[in-house]
């Protein structure tokens, strides 16, 4: 169950940061996975000490290998396969909402709503 040495994607899949193992490599295919700084191709070996940068749902995630497994275990023991250095996220952002069926913005609401998102020093001709 351990090796010195287990693809990536069978890794992520194996300590559950993927549901599955072929999200797993599509999301290598698609450049969203990084060891120590290089993007992953799927069958690219990760060893203890490794550092991954795995991009999901818009965040970034950094992981350090622990230990390579590559069968899925338990909860448990895959949290011991994995030290999560992630960041705390800031908290969850303000949404702005309008009414429903309130219609289109007026002018002067689409300035508020610029100023809200941070666009209103835009200049228009």
């Amino acid at each position: 169950m351990t090796d010195s040495s287990a693809r990536v994607d069978s890794w992520l899949w194996a300590v559950r940061i993927y549901k599955t193992r072929s999200a797993a490599t599509s999301a290598c295919r698609a450049g969203h996975v990084r060891v120590n700084g290089e993007k992953a191709k799927a069958a690219q070996p990760v060893r203890p000490g490794d550092e991954l940068r795995v991009r999901i749902a818009g965040f970034d995630r950094t992981l350090v290998v622990r230990k390579t497994i590559t069968k899925r275990v338990g909860a448990v023991l895959a949290a011991e396969a994995v030290d999560d250095r992630t960041p705390p996220r800031d908290p969850t952002p303000v949404v702005a909402q309008r009414d429903r069926g309130a219609g289109r913005p007026t002018k002067r609401e689409r300035r508020e709503i610029d100023r809200f998102r941070g666009r209103d020093d835009e200049v228009r001709e």
